[in-house]
């Protein structure tokens, strides 16, 4: 076996080389909170953030994008008052360097942060430690309650011994409440479908918006347009005062090109208000809905293994409420669903899984509506989500682009990303909420891993519990014989064909489907905007930074239309024509 023996001397040079690169870093950081903070024990994930530069508070600087500063992350169970918790190479994951020893020497803005766990004893009779919202839309670095420190400048090198204390004395504070104001009315209410899920009173809300002349009407009864999309803290794009004539413009948006979007926006949300206050717009009630959650800001209005029955508690119980308080027709008739985005695939699935209380759906920019394009992956016929299949090379999967097709970051590092932020879907973002919200539970109550957030691999008895349940393309090709006569003239679908995260693949296979339909024919519309990226809406006419912010007064007319084409015989369809 003597030839054999410059082999293994390779091999161990090779291992050396490996273990070198992440070996432990004598760099260790010690993080605790102060008695005056609080006297409990605290769970959660406790952040170390190390950022270059102090334009903002490295809490502020943490994403997956090209600009993103360091964070590393660690589970803490049970962590007392004044203990000091060692945050070192070993024991964190980081981002976008994985291990503290890997991280160039020199000086850096450092702060540490918990995002504080509560404990719930969901009805399925497991335990699970969660991050419950706080009233701000599930932000980590925003949340009220997370305990931080204030940032302090390190010199550092990982080669050598040190060892940096940091003391997290500060706490962030709660949010307002938004006001009530003559157009825009808000409403909560304590769900019993989702408290009884949660273990514990949980609680839906919305912000409503009242159409002109509502109180000089009271004879009137309204259509309801449920704006499906991310947390609003209050009802947005719409103003009665334009902005200041002085407003400051050397704002810029590198996305769009452009100085002064700020302003831009505001003008916008006024010309809606004059708009919605005009002679001949249409008298609707829109609403805005909140449901943020323990995994995220947005519970995608369906029900789920993970997150409960967000869909009925919705349809069955806030909805219901609405229309009582704010004289709504309370008909499907007179229902519609819109939204971008998140709020685009909660439109499509709301019509589906409820297709009797909705008269129609506009669904622009959608999340993966096929998961045979989840994004850049086919989860039922590719072996690893993070790189492409191939015998000897290994490209990764990108996850997002600019209309150029230049890539800011990988599906690896978006969900290491989110690895580093929170374990068991925890981390409050983007492919998280999916797993969470589409994937069964898992045997601790957690939801399973629709692939392993190290190493990419896709479970496949995952993947199928998603197709059954929540792949929107294929369950209207299972159920076209039942959905399709409820939906004929109510699908309608856009998005940009550069769209930053390649969600139009999946609406081009839904198109291929909705195109051949038959018994009835779908009889709606899927159409493309030409180089347009994320969230456009259909509008031809104009660039995307404008169409973005007119997704009321874009579908408002068409749906008018809709209802004087589609009302049942003797329907109300003039006491709110006034």
């Amino acid at each position: 076996m003597k030839h054999l023996a410059p082999v293994f001397a390779l091999l161990l040079l090779f291992g050396i080389s490996c273990t070198d690169t992440n070996k432990k870093s004598p760099l260790t950081f010690t993080i605790a909170f102060t008695q005056e903070l609080s006297d409990q024990a605290q769970d959660g994930r406790l952040l170390l953030m190390l950022a270059n530069n102090d334009k903002s508070e490295p809490r502020f600087q943490i994403s997956d994008g090209l600009n993103a500063q360091l964070v590393f992350g660690i589970d803490v169970d049970g962590m007392k008052p004044g203990q000091e918790i060692i945050v070192d190479s070993e024991n964190s994951f980081g981002f976008p360097i994985q291990s503290l020893s890997n991280i160039p020497a020199g000086d850096y803005f450092v702060q540490a942060l918990i995002n504080r766990y509560e404990i719930f004893n969901l009805k399925t009779g497991h335990t699970v430690k969660l991050p419950p919202d706080q009233g701000e839309g599930q932000h980590w670095n925003t949340k009220p309650g997370n305990f931080f420190s204030k940032p302090v400048k390190v010199s550092i090198d990982p080669t050598k011994d040190q060892a940096v204390k940091i003391t997290m004395d500060q706490k962030v504070p709660s949010v307002e409440e938004p006001k009530d104001t003559k157009y825009v009315k808000h409403i909560k209410i304590q769900s019993k479908l989702l408290s009884e899920f949660w273990g514990r009173p949980m609680f839906i809300g919305a912000h409503v918006l009242l159409p002109e002349g509502f109180d000089e009407h009271p004879e009137a009864h309204y259509p309801l347009m449920i704006y499906h999309g991310h947390f609003p803290s209050d009802f947005g794009g719409f103003s009665t005062e334009p902005p200041p004539a002085d407003m400051d413009t050397t704002d810029y948006i590198d996305r769009f090109g452009i100085y002064g979007y700020n302003k831009f926006q505001k003008q916008e949300a006024y010309n809606f208000y004059k708009q919605w206050t005009s002679k001949n717009f249409p008298r609707f009630l829109v609403i805005e809905i909140q449901h943020a959650n323990p995994y995220y800001d947005d519970s995608y209005a369906v029900n789920s293994a993970n997150l409960g029955p967000y869909g009925d508690a919705i349809m069955k119980e806030l909805v219901p409420e609405i229309e009582k308080q704010f004289r709504g027709i309370g008909e499907g008739w007179a229902r519609f669903t819109y939204g971008g985005s998140t709020g685009g695939w909660e439109a499509l699935a709301v019509q589906m899984f409820y297709p009797d209380d909705f008269n129609g759906c506009f669904a622009a920019c959608p999340d993966p509506i096929d998961f045979r394009a989840y994004c850049l992956v086919d989860i039922y016929k590719d072996k690893n989500a993070y790189w492409y299949d191939s015998d000897f090379k290994k490209l990764p999967r990108p996850a997002h682009r600019n209309y150029l097709g230049q890539i800011q970051n990988t599906m690896e590092e978006s969900n290491h990303y989110e690895l580093a932020l929170g374990t068991k879907s925890r981390s409050g973002q983007q492919w998280d909420i999916w797993e969470a919200v589409y994937s069964p539970q898992g045997d601790d109550g957690y939801p399973k891993r629709i692939f392993n957030k190290e190493t990419g691999e896709i479970d496949k008895s995952v993947a199928e519990y998603w197709k059954e349940n929540y792949d929107l393309r294929y369950i209207l090709e299972r159920d076209w014989k039942t959905l399709g006569p409820k939906l004929e003239g109510e699908i309608h679908i856009y998005c940009g064909d550069m769209d930053n995260y390649y969600l139009n693949n999946a609406v081009y296979l839904m198109e291929d489907f909705l195109k051949k339909t038959q018994n009835p024919f779908y009889k709606g519309e899927v159409d493309y905007g030409d180089r347009a990226e994320h969230c456009w809406n259909g509008d031809q006419e104009n660039p995307n930074y404008v169409s973005r912010l007119r997704y009321n007064t874009m579908y408002l007319p068409r749906i008018l239309k809709r209802i004087q084409e589609s009302a049942p015989k003797g329907a109300d369809t003039k006491s709110w024509r006034y």
